[in-house]
């Protein structure tokens, strides 16, 4: 009884599927948009005012990025899957200590990482493949926004709990006040105040400061459950529980860190043996990189407005809806990942331009690198969406394992095997490849997910019927 009358006043038990993926994908993708823009808007005007270094040096520090992302999701994302599974069994009482304690974590994880960025930074860059004319430019923009690590981690992880309330619409404010905050102060620091590097890096932090008070200010007044200070002490039982739900995304961004780093020091090493020199495949591939994460940011975004709805019909038995969520987030990918492909394919010298000017040979590798490397970018959506779903009805292990086929299992051994045989172009054909095998990989374990989806509800109508 119970739990069908937290069912009965549930939209996400009651509204159209359709009407709450639209309603909570257009704020999940400016969530994860406002992510990828931080750096990309960054990397714009000073690429314009600085050039080629700047973009290998903002490439070369973007896996701490990458980090704090993954630090949001595990908290965030496991945070908020909790929260709506435990909602949809109808005890509102576990469902709090499961935001208090993702809250916490949140704070916790990014003071933790901005203290270590701190103290090992130099090292850090020089592992994220570096080279010597960069490490300056990389130094100064990070010892900058590594400060904001707190507040980006904050914000980006506290979006989920806050979409997870139901106000997928404050999240969105939330973010996108950050990097409307980012945008205007950039083009004001680098060129009007000539700070350049530093500029930039302010400007970041800054609006990752705003987007941080912005959470906190709703944390305060909670819909669904009222927070207390008692919820924000992190119990292990909780966290413990909120870290295996939030591990698909975690590893996946783990696997994209390990990858991003493995890719910049095979650039440098096999550009130095190539005709375009260590610099310029860095560079261009830092674009290509940042360019992918706006489509990646769209359909993570939309795999992401999926979790709510699914989490709390799996909770609450109703498979139907469950179903639905998945197919019209498959459909939704699907349009944008063939438009992104088209564009991709059409006008990637067009887009590499909008990020400053470069040398003949810098197109010439961008040009090729973009076409080849992103060639499969029309399945791509396959993968990220079941892994989320995997994550979003309680099965963490098959979505860590969904989340680590194409970053770990296929893409990091392509790019340490394939450049031993094809030079610098081994690193551009080991992309498409990867793409295709975990798509294989996700489309089966999706469809014998379904069956065994399909084969439970054949037997739940069985037993009503002898009942």
């Amino acid at each position: 009884m119970k739990q069908n009358q937290v069912c009965a006043d549930n939209p996400l038990a009651t509204e159209p599927v359709g009407t709450l993926l639209r309603k909570f994908a257009i704020p999940s993708i400016v969530a994860m948009l406002v992510g990828a823009l931080y750096n990309i808007v960054d990397q714009f005007f000073l690429g314009h005012k600085i050039g080629e270094l700047d973009n290998a040096a903002t490439n070369v520090a973007f896996p701490l990025t990458t980090v704090c992302v993954a630090l949001a999701l595990l908290f965030g994302i496991g945070g908020a899957a909790a929260f709506n599974l435990t909602m949809g069994e109808g005890d509102s009482k576990k469902a709090a200590r499961y935001v208090g304690s993702a809250i916490s974590m949140l704070f916790i994880s990014g003071v933790v990482f901005a203290v270590f960025t701190q103290i090992f930074l130099k090292p850090m860059l020089s592992f994220f493949g570096s080279p010597g004319p960069v490490m300056d430019y990389a130094v100064t923009y990070t010892r900058i926004t590594s400060l904001g690590f707190p507040f980006l981690i904050f914000s980006s992880g506290g979006g989920h709990l806050i979409r997870a309330d139901g106000s997928p619409k404050y999240a969105m404010l939330c973010n996108l006040s950050g990097a409307i905050i980012n945008t205007i102060l950039d083009p004001i620091f680098i060129f009007g105040l000539d700070m350049d590097m530093a500029g930039a890096a302010l400007a970041t932090v800054i609006g990752q400061a705003v987007s941080f008070m912005l959470a906190v200010r709703y944390f305060n007044r909670y819909k669904t459950v009222k927070i207390t200070a008692r919820h924000l002490i992190p119990g292990w039982k909780y966290t413990g529980r909120i870290a295996a739900l939030g591990a698909a995304p975690f590893f996946n961004q783990g696997a994209m860190m390990a990858v991003q780093i493995t890719m910049n020091k095979s650039l440098t090493h096999y550009g130095a043996l190539s005709a375009y020199g260590e610099s310029v495949p860095l560079a261009a591939a830092g674009i290509i990189n940042k360019v992918a994460m706006i489509f990646f940011s769209f359909v993570i975004g939309i795999s992401q407005s999926m979790q709510p709805i699914v989490s709390f019909n799996y909770g609450a038995k109703r498979m139907d809806r469950v179903k639905r969520a998945y197919t019209l987030a498959l459909r939704a990918g699907f349009v944008i990942s063939i438009t992104a492909f088209l564009m991709f394919q059409i006008f990637p010298k067009h887009i590499i331009s909008l990020f400053g000017a470069g040398s003949e040979k810098y197109f010439d590798f961008a040009v090729s690198y973009f076409r080849i490397y992103m060639f499969f970018t029309f399945i791509n959506f396959i993968q990220p969406i079941s892994s989320n779903f995997f994550t979003a009805i309680g099965k963490p292990i098959k979505g860590v394992f969904l989340s680590l086929t194409k970053q770990l299992l296929f893409l990091m051994p392509l790019l340490l095997v394939l450049p031993l045989f094809m030079g610098i172009d081994g690193i551009m054909y080991a992309g498409p490849s990867a793409d295709l095998m975990a798509v294989i990989v996700s489309s089966a374990m999706i469809y014998a997910e379904f069956r065994r989806i399909s084969a439970d509800e054949t037997l739940q109508t069985a037993f009503k019927k002898c009942s």
